[in-house]
């Protein structure tokens, strides 16, 4: 059995885990604007109903995460709220 960090427990209850987990991060080829828009609102929609939703958030803004939806926001919106938080 391998021990987990606490602040890595939050993890094990993600509603992003499986094999929804592709739609919260970027495909390797490009991606038109609105593929983008419905990729995204599909991965809120599983953060809303997410039991840790808050410490992934937290988590991706800790670590400055570059890609992807986390706790909710894409790339552009945790910017934002770092930049609020500065500020």
């Amino acid at each position: 059995m391998v021990a987990r960090r606490s602040d890595e427990e939050w993890q094990i209850k993600a509603a992003c885990r499986g094999p929804q987990a592709v739609t919260f991060f970027p495909p390797a080829h490009v991606e038109r604007k609105d593929d983008r828009a419905e990729r995204e609102r599909a991965a809120k929609a599983i953060c809303r109903t997410c039991p840790v939703r808050r410490p992934c958030l937290e988590e991706s803004l800790r670590i400055r995460e570059p890609h992807g939806v986390w706790g909710g926001l894409n790339e552009l919106e945790r910017k934002q709220l770092l930049d609020r938080r500065a500020g």
